[in-house]
């Protein structure tokens, strides 16, 4: 069974100011991508600080196929235009495999760790 991430809050001190980290799901497949979408955009909205940057963490994800790649395109066309879009994925994990071969990476910038994501 698959289950649906709970989007977390800025985790103080971790997040600065203007930035959201999302945890996304060990997997993500048919039977979870399209309930990802509105938990996403809800945590986008629900944020009244200005968010500047969206960090989707793909760290905890073993298995992602090509509804992952329209999930993170999904997000990126509806984010605020001033809002940056930015992926954390384990270099020699599925899914950055996946956003390789996919070409999303070309649009979307992905880094191995989170730290490196937050870095301005």
């Amino acid at each position: 069974m698959t289950f649906l991430p709970q989007p977390c809050e800025p985790c103080e001190p971790c997040d600065p100011p203007g930035c959201a980290v999302l945890a996304m799901p060990s997997e993500i497949d048919f039977c979870n991508a399209s309930g990802l979408l509105p938990l996403i955009t809800t945590a986008v909205d629900q944020r009244s600080d200005g968010l500047r940057l969206l960090v989707l963490d793909l760290s905890a994800t073993r298995f992602m196929d090509s509804q992952g790649v329209r999930l993170i395109a999904a997000v990126r066309r509806r984010l605020p235009e001033r809002t940056l879009l930015r992926v954390v994925a384990a270099p020699q994990g599925v899914p950055s495999r996946v956003l390789e071969l996919s070409g999303l990476r070309r649009d979307v910038p992905v880094h191995d760790n989170l730290a490196e994501a937050l870095r301005p």
